[in-house]
């Protein structure tokens, strides 16, 4: 297989049926599957894919007896099958709400925080000048929203990259960090500490992020750090509102950032509880692919927030120090 050049999909023939069988073969991993799902003939589902590998001059999919399993080759065919399906699903999305006198649609994804506070005032601002604007809005970890960024499924997010992503493919503009808390129910039993420690709390049932999350990953090595044996009863969940649901009913103790401790959790019902550091994780930012041209409604979306973002700034940088 040579080097291929930039027009390489004609000479290959590549046709739009190739990307929904790709992703056919991906899920059904057998051809007869695949083509029965995408209502083909199994001989011209396999006719299909043979031309396409005698024209590339590889082989995309490595036959076995039970079925087909995608070598290197076919993982990327399906990767960017993916995105180039997703790119045109939104652009029919885009073309009905243009014809259908609307402005567009955006999607966007978000870790929990700036959902809370930065996204949802730009929303507001944004619709004031577009109101026809349709958003969506995915709030979920960072290693689950950056994939659907890469697949198209969102036109950017506010969130951090994982490591091993390759950073070449993203625009990243650093946001701040965000500050942990511990939450409690109002009158738990530690609820009335004027100061903690990290073992005093880890008797107790805790709800956190699952395993591999980012938050997660910060209170475990916490208790690395302490060397305090972690709570020996854990509920794994990545919806903060069924942690503070258990929190809410028990003593359970959980960990949130702080803007959104100060949203969701009034005071009457919930607990802060003391400690003596000040917790936070990396940074997070406002993420876009490097080679995507936004929608004119991402583009406006994305624009207000960075104004939201630089006067959230410029208000920090000159508040008075607390006391």
């Amino acid at each position: 297989m040579g080097v291929l050049d930039e027009n390489w999909f004609l000479h290959a023939r590549l046709k739009l049926r190739h990307f929904q069988l790709f992703l056919a073969l991906d899920e059904q991993r057998n051809l007869h599957r695949a083509a029965a799902q995408l209502n083909m003939s199994q001989p011209a589902a396999s006719k299909l894919l043979s031309d396409l590998e005698n024209n590339l001059g590889v082989r995309l999919f490595d036959r076995q007896p039970r079925g087909l399993t995608p070598n290197w080759y076919g993982e990327v065919m399906i990767r960017h099958a993916h995105s180039v399906l997703s790119a045109l699903r939104h652009t029919g999305e885009e073309l009905t709400a243009l014809r259908d006198g609307n402005l567009g649609t955006v999607a966007v994804g978000t870790v929990m925080a700036p959902a809370v506070t930065l996204l949802t005032s730009a929303i507001e601002r944004v619709h004031r000048d577009r109101p026809e604007l349709k958003i969506s809005v995915e709030v979920d970890v960072s290693k689950a929203l950056v994939p659907r960024l890469l697949e198209g499924e969102l036109d950017f997010a506010i969130t951090r990259i994982p490591p091993g992503s390759n950073i070449e493919h993203f625009v990243f503009e650093e946001i701040g960090e965000e500050e942990l808390c511990f939450v409690c129910r109002e009158g738990h039993p530690l609820a009335g500490k004027r100061s903690l420690h990290l073992a005093d709390m880890a008797a107790y049932p805790w709800s956190l992020q699952p395993p591999g999350a980012l938050m997660r990953q910060r209170v475990d090595s916490l208790f690395l750090h302490h060397q305090v044996a972690p709570p020996r009863q854990i509920v794994n969940t990545a919806d903060l509102l069924v942690s503070l649901a258990l929190v809410d009913k028990s003593d359970t103790i959980t960990v949130t950032t702080r803007e959104t401790a100060d949203l969701l959790c009034p005071p009457q019902r919930f607990h802060l509880l003391p400690f003596s550091e000040t917790l936070s994780v990396q940074p997070y930012g406002l993420v876009s692919l490097r080679h995507q041209r936004l929608s004119p409604g991402a583009a406006a979306l994305m624009s207000t927030l960075r104004e939201v973002i630089s006067q959230a700034s410029l208000r920090t940088s000159t508040a008075p120090p607390s006391k």
